[in-house]
């Protein structure tokens, strides 16, 4: 669903990005609703409320994804649906960048090698596009800043999107009575068929995140990453067989450094994975693989109740 999403928004024009995304805000708010009353999880609000810091960052969440959103949608609705592609395909990328600018957190080395890479792909697409792919880079730390941001919250799926959507219903609904004053608002002149593709934003936004949720306590950590990148490639195809937009070679250069960066990280996350695995499954007397240390106890000189745990 994700990837053939730019097939969507082109058949809400003439309708513009701002409309579009204002109508996106607030209809998902309702069909969220609809969901959790199905379901009936509603104490979280309650203990949300109650909690300053984490409905300060739900709003900045919320503020985060709405600039993701719309550059989007305008970005696809304006001709740069392979760009846009490229933004979900670097996102992993600047998301260790901020693991580790903000985070503290330490590399392998393969991982630099990735991370260099994929620097290396912006500077060969900066030359291609004769500008640096500013809607990718927009796209890329928008989205993995509202992944931090989502860490930070802790809220359940279906919960978080709730209280983002609550957070960018007012303002999507005051914008879209503005366009209604100055007479720019489409909603309803284009006819009941596309009104009802505008109220489906709210359906196309939250169905791919229901299943998102559903499928992340169902498949391995591993084999979800993997999914996630068919969205990217799924959007770069129709950008270049569908929407046929332009490819020369620069872009087609840049383009394969970042899947060598993806096909870099995969690889070490692979081999991290199971070295992981091997060190946990490894009997408490033996070895532990090579570059993984295993924490030792001292051995008790006196008899104790219950032998020491030795954990690897």
């Amino acid at each position: 669903m994700w990837g053939l999403v730019p097939l969507f928004w082109p058949l809400l024009k003439p309708a513009g990005a701002g409309e579009i995304l204002a109508h996106r805000m607030a209809w998902s708010l309702v069909v969220v609703a609809v969901a959790l009353l199905c379901v009936r999880r509603w104490a979280w609000a309650k203990e949300l409320l109650r909690q300053p810091r984490r409905l300060g960052l739900v709003a900045v969440a919320a503020s985060v994804i709405t600039m993701n959103w719309g550059i989007y949608i305008w970005a696809v609705n304006s001709g740069h649906v392979v760009e846009a592609s490229l933004g979900y395909f670097i996102n992993p990328l600047v998301t260790i960048a901020i693991g580790v600018l903000l985070l503290g957190e330490r590399l392998r080395p393969v991982q630099w090698v990735a991370v260099g890479v994929g620097l290396a792909a912006v500077l060969v697409l900066a030359f291609g596009y004769g500008r640096p792919p500013w809607i990718s880079l927009c796209l890329a730390f928008t989205f993995a800043a509202y992944g931090l941001v989502k860490k930070k919250v802790n809220l359940g799926g279906l919960e978080s999107l709730a209280a983002e959507t609550a957070v960018q219903f007012l303002p999507a609904v005051v914008y879209l009575v503005w366009l209604g004053t100055r007479g720019d608002l489409v909603f309803g002149t284009e006819g009941a068929g596309h009104a009802a593709l505008l109220a489906a934003t709210g359906v196309v936004t939250a169905a791919p995140l229901v299943c998102f949720g559903a499928a992340a306590i169902r498949v391995p950590l591993s084999t979800l990453g993997l999914l996630q990148y068919l969205a990217p490639v799924f959007q770069f195809l129709l950008g270049i067989l569908y929407f046929h937009e332009a490819m020369p070679a620069e872009r087609w250069a840049g383009f394969a450094l970042v899947w060598l960066a993806l096909a870099l990280l995969t690889f070490d996350a692979f081999r991290f994975a199971r070295r992981r695995a091997a060190a946990y499954r490894a009997p408490a007397a033996g070895a532990a693989p090579s570059g993984l240390r295993r924490r030792t106890e001292p051995v008790p000189t006196h008899p104790a109740p219950r032998p020491p745990s030795r954990t690897p």
